[in-house]
């Protein structure tokens, strides 16, 4: 096996996952702001560090995805956060993508930006230590949408993203999300995630990426989140296991879910399901996580800006650390959120 097709395989490995703190500059303020703490450059750091220096979180977190700011900060100590994390075994990631915009022609669509100057920016993190990278494609489900343009659009987008990042010698993680915003059923949910990750597939293989040398990082087949009568963990494990063995090839190493809006607890009984049912029908690939709002929100609660509060929200951290690992093999228990 090639270089990358191990990283790709260690950031799977059963029992661990991966921490997204990726967040961009607009969306941690906003996090930050529902807890009282002014988005500055060190509270930003303080938090993100705190995570790092989580005593045990290692044995459930393989990777950490970096925004461009975090990847080139260092501690309070003067350890680059970089090295704080690869001291623990923990892999350095770096989101790529500057974010999605308007779809020019239609009409409550997207489009993922930051193709251009990407193959200089690869080199600059390879450099700075990433090992693998991340790229978000957006697809919405509304009246009439997704178009097919806009679903095409992001497929190509990610696929040339993907074939610049194993130029690198970086593994690509790549998202196709399909929002659950929405009030559409599961049954759409369904139709969507299959012809987008079918679009993506064939766009990968179009610009010649190396499917034993990437992650893929999609929604789960969900209700949306506005919708009566949500479909139950049962069903989003039957159908979204479904979904994946119809559109994703078996070289992939592994599928990484995103929370995607879900509660905690939502999206940990939902890993839980889907690990459990691909258990018992058999799936090619590790069914993983890569959660940022599903890890965070409890941790950032607790810190809430206060030094004092450090442990405490370490504490809670690896808490959902924890309880998210033992989704991911098929071994949660309501019982674990009281250990």
């Amino acid at each position: 096996m090639s270089e990358l097709s191990d990283i790709a395989r260690a950031l799977v490995v059963p029992g661990k996952g991966i921490l997204a703190a990726d967040e961009s500059s607009g969306t941690i303020k906003a996090r930050f702001d529902a807890i009282g703490v002014e988005s500055t450059e060190n509270n930003r750091r303080d938090y993100r560090e705190l995570l790092f220096r989580t005593p045990g979180a290692s044995e459930f977190i393989s990777g950490v995805i970096l925004y461009d700011e975090t990847i080139r900060q260092k501690a309070a100590d003067g350890t680059p956060l970089v090295k704080v994390l690869t001291d623990q075994g923990v892999r350095p990631g770096i989101k790529v993508d500057v974010g999605a915009k308007p779809l020019a022609g239609a009409k409550g669509e997207t489009i993922t930006e930051g193709l251009d100057g990407l193959r200089e920016r690869f080199a600059e993190y390879k450099k700075l230590g990433a090992q693998f990278s991340k790229w978000r494609g957006v697809i919405t489900i509304g009246e009439s949408i997704p178009s097919w343009y806009c679903i095409e659009a992001n497929a190509h987008a990610l696929a040339r993203y993907a074939a610049l990042s194993q130029e690198a010698g970086i593994v690509p993680m790549v998202e196709p999300e399909v929002l659950m915003d929405g009030s559409h059923s599961i049954d759409r949910c369904f139709e969507v995630t299959v012809t987008t990750l079918r679009a993506v597939f064939a766009e990968l293989h179009r610009q010649r990426v190396r499917l034993d040398e990437m992650l893929l990082k999609p929604n789960m087949v969900l209700s949306g989140k506005s919708a009566a009568n949500r479909a139950p963990a049962a069903a989003v494990a039957e159908m979204t296991v479904r979904a994946f063995k119809d559109a994703v090839p078996a070289a992939v190493p592994g599928i990484v879910f995103l929370s995607g809006g879900q509660s905690d607890d939502e999206a940990t009984v939902n890993l839980d399901a889907i690990n459990r049912h691909a258990a018992k029908v058999g799936a090619p690939w590790e069914l993983s996580f890569s959660y940022g709002r599903g890890l965070q929100a409890a941790p950032q609660k607790a810190w809430s800006g206060k030094a004092a509060n450090v442990a405490a929200a370490q504490k809670a951290y690896h808490h959902r650390a924890k309880v998210t690992a033992a989704a991911r093999q098929g071994r949660y228990d309501v019982a674990l959120e009281q250990s």
